[in-house]
């Protein structure tokens, strides 16, 4: 343990404190509310019940689904929009700058990359029309999350070195502090679209033509291909569960990396969603958030029933009463610091294998059809256990879930008995 600890505890502060890992993540979190409900609603409007939607028709009309996928389209389908906004506004705090002003400033220079032009091709034919002064919604939504990414990160970094250089319009004193802010901002926001703008030309002589094509197609498809791969969602599972043995919020560490690739998978499967055709991909942020870690992370709902019913020292029945509500609603902090799993060699190793060896489970489930693909809506991490199966893979995915439940049940059962037999003779002695 003191081995272990002594190589990742430098390894997860460096993750932790790296500045812009947590502005990716407080850009997402700002974000996620908005994601959670734009995606909610597009699966109001494809509930997964037979003959949903003919009675919706029959009630509301023919257009009824209008209704729940504007908001979808005003939030989920231009996410890159709001992560951008986050990631420069939660950076530009750290470097102690003007918030608002730094992310509207990487925020236009992120649209000044983006092509304002959009190729169709009319049913029943073959030519290629263009059609100028139109966003493409493709690259404001996951396709262009890289894109966004960098873009919030270099256009925040161009304003902390101007503002550091002191190249800023100084108002006298008494001028409101509002329009002191504008006129301040002014001269770092012309600096960043002038070299943004020469970024967008120089892209334009290139065979990609644009910055968003070069990034899709050199960094963030590779990446999406891998992180849609079991052997890189086995790898990210170990290192949550070896964070968290040492009391590192695992889930957060990893998340950081893991999230732009896992939120673009759901972006390409809820998009698939909306227009009826086949689902791309199996990992997606549902299959991690909600086949590995229901309960919290290790997957520890079933560790909570166990201990109600099946230990014999009053110290993990109680605990287990406490745990077991939180833990329906994946929250599971009583059980890790409780029990303990933090620091415990006997419970870190069902702590570990239990979302390794789930993955594998679902995986394979889904790959050979038995369970259908994860639908990309973005659902609450709270949402529990069961409902969470149902609401992204419909009722094959509740069934799913029951089962991960038993497995987990008996994965965790040994382990705990040697904990609980420790505790039982402590109690009679």
């Amino acid at each position: 343990m003191d081995s272990m600890e002594s190589k990742l505890m430098p390894v997860a502060s460096k993750i932790a404190e790296n500045r812009y890992l947590m502005a990716i993540r407080d850009g997402f979190m700002l974000a996620m509310p908005l994601l959670i409900l734009g995606a909610m609603s597009l699966l109001f409007a494809n509930f997964p019940i037979p003959g949903y939607g003919d009675f919706m028709a029959k009630v509301f009309g023919a257009n009824w689904n209008v209704f729940f996928v504007r908001p979808f389209e005003s939030t989920m389908a231009i996410m890159t929009i709001f992560v951008v906004f986050g990631i420069a506004y939660s950076l530009a705090k750290q470097y102690e700058l003007e918030g608002a002003s730094s992310a509207v400033i990487a925020l236009v220079a992120f649209l000044i990359l983006t092509p304002f032009m959009v190729s169709f091709t009319p049913e029943g034919t073959k030519e290629v029309f263009k059609v100028s002064d139109v966003i493409p919604m493709e690259w404001i939504g996951s396709k262009g999350l890289f894109v966004g990414m960098f873009t919030a990160i270099i256009s925040t970094e161009i304003v902390r070195f101007v503002v550091k250089k002191g190249w800023v319009i100084k108002m006298p004193e008494g001028v409101p502090p509002s329009v002191s802010k504008a006129f301040s901002s002014l001269i770092p926001a012309l600096i960043v679209i002038l070299l943004f703008d020469v970024i967008r030309l120089i892209f334009t002589f290139t065979s990609f033509t644009t910055i968003h094509q070069f990034i899709y197609k050199v960094l963030q498809a590779p990446l999406t291909s891998l992180g849609d791969t079991l052997p890189a969602t086995l790898i990210a599972n170990l290192f949550i569960g070896l964070f968290w043995v040492f009391g590192i919020h695992g889930a957060n560490i990893v998340g950081a990396v893991m999230s732009p690739i896992w939120l673009s998978l759901s972006g390409d499967n809820l998009k698939a969603f909306q227009a009826g055709a086949e689902l791309p991909h199996i990992i997606t942020q549902q299959f991690q958030e909600i086949y590995l870690q229901f309960g919290g992370s290790g997957c520890t709902l079933a560790l909570c029933l166990a201990m109600i019913f099946i230990c014999k020292s009053q110290q993990c029945k109680k605990l287990g009463k406490l745990a077991v509500l939180p833990g329906l609603f994946n929250i599971n902090e009583p059980i890790t610091f409780g029990l303990p799993i933090v620091l415990n060699p006997i419970m870190m190793i069902p702590f570990i294998l239990t979302p390794m060896i789930l993955a594998v489970v679902s995986y394979f489930a889904i790959s050979t059809g038995l369970v259908p693909r994860p639908s990309g809506v973005l659902i609450p991490w709270t949402t529990p256990p069961v409902i969470g199966g149902f609401l992204v893979s419909g009722i094959r995915g509740a069934i799913l879930h029951i089962i991960e439940i038993a497995i987990s049940f008996f994965i965790y059962l040994p382990f705990l008995r040697v904990v609980d037999k420790q505790y039982y003779q402590q109690e009679q002695s």
